[in-house]
């Protein structure tokens, strides 16, 4: 498990020790919005471990325009970037092992936004936490696709856990929370899904990279919509996180 606040991890950590008799549960804390410890945390775990399955959990929605220590807007930093280190530099660690897999958890909200290469850090015009979510959440699928064609040995998928009441939709979208409190998934149904790209044979038969939600893959733009990104958007995009990633490697 990899974690950001120690109390919360441990206390994660005792319920699943509890829950399933499994001793055998690790916690690495590191905060996904600072690339240093990103790639640090990936770096070190690589040289003594094989890794079957990679889920990209961690996101954060951040309602006001913020800057981590290293002068990046805290979305775009956790959602996208850290993202994009965490999972390049554990692709060796992944390729020892049998069968192995990446699930990047999205959100269907990215079918609101086409992807905007030339303001990544959201400096132009006003700033909306939920639109620079959405644009950070379109960034993933992107790039869960464009590893699938890379790295072949590896079953890369994205999927929609659905609006799941959780802590971070308390307290990210309150209003939305309090209208949509009756009508949300439970934590364990949004994680449905997550698990079966995890773990199930059946799920290593559908096409690597695609988008899933209840367990199908589903499109990821909608009917009539002007969402496409062009490929040379898509390569841009690309570049630009490997340019970042490469600034903040130790």
């Amino acid at each position: 498990m990899v974690c950001r606040n120690k109390g919360r991890a441990d206390a994660a950590k005792d319920e699943i020790v509890e829950k399933s008799k499994n001793q055998n549960i690790h916690v690495h804390i590191v905060d996904m919005s600072s690339a240093k410890q990103v790639w640090e945390f990936a770096q070190t775990f690589s040289q003594s471990n094989i890794l079957h399955v990679l889920i990209n959990n961690a996101g954060c929605m951040v309602n006001q325009r913020e800057l981590t220590e290293e002068g990046l807007e805290k979305n775009f930093a956790t959602n996208t970037l850290g993202t994009y280190i965490l999972t390049t530099a554990l692709i060796p660690a992944l390729k020892k092992a049998e069968d192995p897999r990446v699930v990047t958890v999205s959100s269907g909200g990215m079918l609101t936004q086409k992807l905007n290469v030339d303001d990544l850090q959201f400096e132009k015009g006003a700033f909306d936490g939920t639109m620079a979510y959405a644009q950070n959440k379109r960034q993933q699928v992107i790039m869960i696709e464009r590893w699938a064609t890379q790295h072949k040995e590896i079953h890369f998928s994205s999927m929609h856990p659905g609006w799941a009441d959780t802590p971070a939709v308390q307290t990210s979208m309150p209003s939305f929370h309090a209208k949509m409190q009756s009508k949300l998934r439970t934590e364990a149904m949004g994680a449905d899904t997550v698990v079966w790209l995890a773990v199930s044979a059946a799920a290593t038969k559908q096409p690597s990279g695609l988008f899933f939600q209840d367990r199908k893959a589903v499109a990821t733009h909608l009917p009539l919509a002007f969402s496409r990104p062009t490929p040379q958007e898509e390569e841009k995009l690309l570049a630009a996180l490997e340019e970042f990633a490469l600034k903040f490697k130790p």
